[in-house]
């Protein structure tokens, strides 16, 4: 009896160790490429590039080391309401449009922009982790409204930084697959793709300011107050926020940014916007210079003299402490005390920007 115990445990611990490596095979190309010949010089001919690195306008500072062990403690602890006590809501999303502006968001960045018969995709994350293992990380809290193969087709995808939670292999790799659409990216992410087996004749990497066409479609990276990484070199890629014009309407995506001056230079040089999609979670005390509060989210909101503002970047990944109802909560405050509109939508639901939904507290009937 003892022995076949001991058979036992030592097929179970062969198991579980296959299990591992069959999870973790797929890790060192999670991690990306580094850029290099061509790719590489673009990047040290920007304004952003010094020292090996890109840099901010204004800088932002790191989590000082001394606050993670309290920053860990507290997750610990499960101290805050971090995950909603009901299932979040989805809704399927109807045929797309072919006028108009509409904006569908299906949960943390991930949306579609439906402009004057274009199609973009912003910051596509369909996988159930955003982490490079299938073990560990940030898992999901609902699952995607549709399955990514139901998508319209698409115009471009458009991609903010390299962080996982935007930056999603798996995505990429089916979308290479089920699109035939390019791919826009900052400077340097585009070595990322190319090891994905993105075609580089679908890759277009775009610094601050500059811009791409797809027929009456103008796409525009601009700055952003962030960072990157995907291991364990931090900043060697660049991180944008960005510009879709069509040929009379006008959309405006932060990604993931502090709050900073550049936000009224971009109102100034490309609005006023029809929308604006707006990071308003994931935030900290210890980080606020690389995360937006949603009090600052609003205030970007206005800087860039947008008209209807749709919160992004909460209620799908748990990757701060405060509670998973807070984003939403703070930013209707703030959205009614400055007389901003502001529509609240479920993942999924599909946001008609000239006849928007009411905010109805959704939210908080599953917190």
């Amino acid at each position: 009896m003892a022995k076949r115990a001991r058979t036992r445990t030592v097929m179970a611990l062969a198991l579980g160790a296959a299990a591992v490596a069959w999870a973790a095979r797929d890790v060192p190309a999670q991690m990306g490429a580094k850029a290099r010949g061509v790719r590489r010089a673009r990047m040290e001919a920007s304004p952003q590039f010094s020292g090996g690195k890109f840099r901010n306008t204004v800088p932002a500072s790191e989590i000082p080391a001394a606050s993670m062990p309290s920053v860990a403690l507290d997750a610990v602890r499960g101290s805050e309401a971090r995950r909603p006590h009901l299932p979040v809501p989805l809704v399927t999303p109807g045929p797309p449009a072919a006028e108009g502006l509409h904006v569908t968001w299906y949960g943390h960045s991930t949306a579609l922009v439906e402009i004057e018969g274009r199609r973009v995709l912003l910051d596509p994350v369909w996988s159930d982790r955003c982490s490079p293992s299938r073990l560990a990380g940030p898992r999901r809290l609902h699952e995607p409204p549709i399955p990514l193969r139901e998508l319209p087709p698409l115009d471009a995808v458009v991609i903010s930084h390299d962080h996982y939670d935007h930056l999603d292999m798996v995505s990429i790799q089916n979308l290479v697959d089920l699109q035939a659409a390019p791919f826009l990216v900052p400077l340097g992410v585009g070595a990322h793709l190319e090891r994905w087996g993105v075609p580089e004749t679908r890759i277009i990497e775009l610094d601050w300011n500059e811009s791409h066409r797809i027929g009456t479609l103008e796409l525009i990276a601009t700055p952003a107050r962030h960072f990157s990484g995907r291991g364990f070199n931090r900043d060697e890629t660049l991180w944008a926020s960005w510009v879709i014009k069509g040929p009379t309407r006008r959309a405006f995506y932060s990604g993931d940014t502090g709050y900073f001056p550049g936000f009224a230079g971009i109102g100034a040089e490309h609005g006023p916007f029809d929308v604006s999609l707006v990071q308003v979670g994931a935030y900290g005390d210890a980080w606020p210079d690389i995360h937006m509060f949603p009090e600052d989210g609003v205030a970007t909101h206005v800087d860039v003299q947008a008209g209807l503002m749709i919160p992004v970047h909460w209620a799908t990944f748990n990757l701060a402490l405060h509670d998973w109802s807070e984003p939403a909560d703070r930013t209707w405050s703030e959205a009614k005390a400055r007389g901003v509109q502001l529509a609240i939508p479920r993942p999924g639901e599909r946001v008609d920007v000239d006849n928007p939904p009411p905010v109805d507290g959704w939210w908080q009937q599953i917190a």
